[in-house]
């Protein structure tokens, strides 16, 4: 029986390719399910044989402990020549987008308490 080993829902694409090709450098047997037509089906790297789960598991674990490590390596050096995304900067990019999502969230904060607004009276 086929057993889920990596979603791929949300992954980067970059993180989705090393982790295909690090299962190939081991011969890891597996195959791959995409998001359907929709996007709600379930995207994922699939094992052939459950046999090679804790072997596959393992190789999974150390490569996202180290692709963590490298991660907050490269936010820190962005950090430090001031290159990182703050919200100041995504509103700079795309101010309309930011002010049209702002008042989205407005909006359905006041829907989802108006009920309650007038619960006393």
């Amino acid at each position: 029986m086929a057993t889920q080993l990596f979603s791929l829902r949300n992954v980067p694409d970059d993180e989705a390719d090393e982790v295909r090709a690090l299962l190939d450098a081991h011969q890891v047997d597996y195959y791959e399910t995409g998001a359907g037509n929709w996007g709600i089906s379930s995207p994922a790297l699939w094992l052939r044989n459950d046999d090679d789960l804790p072997r596959a598991r393992e190789l999974i674990d150390a490569y996202q402990r180290q692709r963590a490590i490298e991660q907050r390596e490269r936010y820190a050096e962005l950090r430090r020549r001031g290159e990182h995304r703050t919200l100041w900067k995504v509103f700079v990019e795309h101010p309309l987008r930011f002010v049209m999502y702002l008042a989205i969230v407005g909006v359905v904060a006041y829907l989802s308490i108006k009920p309650f607004l007038h619960l006393g009276q």
